[in-house]
């Protein structure tokens, strides 16, 4: 069996994982030893390991045929100093893979608050040992476990209509698939936006996930009042605003989408919810004469 590297064993690289086993031999890199048994669990070898760390990672011996990487970078600074530790640690020891699938925000395109993720060394290190290098290009991911229910709990507010910003979305599990496509089908040193074909405003996007559950709708502020009312982390998404084409996608990597648009999930879910409902005692209030006979029949002549 080929061998494939997961760097970062959280819930994409599982699903992923989960696409892969029985077809491949998985090794996955975790800093948790707690998470060793779950990994073992799902076919994956676990390599203890933290990419905070260089000399931990001396523990990568395996030469995989794939490095499919998931792990974030740094919450702050220009580079991805883990990237960067990451790949020199495989060059040191020699373990040179075939492909090399790097998982990247979509946050790189626009003004986003954090750290940018600058990809030149991993670019220049896939040319030089002739490693095909495929940069997925993630927006906001959902799932059934993966939706915005505490902030439409909390009431926190979305920009009115007119100042509102596009957003972009992706279904974990399609971009789990994206990830082992691009390992086998992606070209050399080539960026994909792996994003789903909706077109919603932030505002649109948090009113159909309220509609699905049954929750009161986002209020809507203006962007003068949004600054004063909700916290600088979450106001910066709201000045970010594009709409990421998938064209490549689907025509390099014949991804074909089982989400391709958020509105699948929530309609799946807005009929889950409501078989709850339904399902629910109705607590009726206790007739009158109850004990004494059928609430439904006459208990006297």
């Amino acid at each position: 069996m080929i061998r494939v590297l997961l760097i970062g064993c959280g819930d994409i690289a599982l699903r992923t994982a989960g696409l892969l086993r029985g077809r491949v031999r998985l090794y996955g890199l975790t800093r948790r030893p707690e998470d060793v048994p779950k990994l073992r669990q799902r076919g994956i070898v676990p390599i203890l390991g933290d990419l905070d760390r260089g000399r931990s990672l001396e523990r990568l011996r395996a030469a995989p045929f794939a490095v499919l990487h998931f792990a974030p970078p740094p919450g702050e600074g220009r580079d991805d100093l883990r990237t960067a530790r990451l790949i020199a640690a495989l060059t040191k020891a020699r373990i040179i893979p075939q492909h090399f699938v790097y998982i990247s925000t979509s946050g790189v395109y626009g003004d986003c608050a954090g750290a940018r993720i600058t990809e030149d060394r991993l670019r220049r290190w896939a040319r030089r040992y002739a490693v095909k290098l495929a940069i997925l290009r993630a927006p906001g991911i959902y799932a059934d476990t993966r939706l915005p229910l505490e902030r439409l709990k909390q009431a926190t507010p979305v920009l009115r209509a007119e100042e509102d910003v596009f957003t972009n979305h992706i279904h974990a599990d399609d971009l789990a698939h994206a990830a082992v496509v691009a390992a086998f089908r992606g070209k050399p040193n080539r960026a994909y936006n792996v994003s789903d074909d909706s077109e919603l405003t932030m505002g649109e996007w948090f009113d159909a996930v309220a509609d699905a559950f049954r929750l009161p709708r986002a209020p809507r502020v203006s962007r003068q009042e949004a600054e004063a009312r909700i916290a600088p982390q979450i106001l910066s998404f709201m000045s970010e605003s594009r709409r990421l084409c998938n064209a490549r996608l689907k025509s390099e990597l014949r991804l074909h989408l089982k989400y391709p648009l958020p509105q699948v999930l929530l309609s799946e879910i807005a009929r889950r919810e409501l078989r709850k409902q339904l399902a629910l005692p109705l607590n009726l209030p206790t007739p009158s004469g109850a004990g004494r006979g059928s609430p439904s029949e006459p208990t006297g002549g």
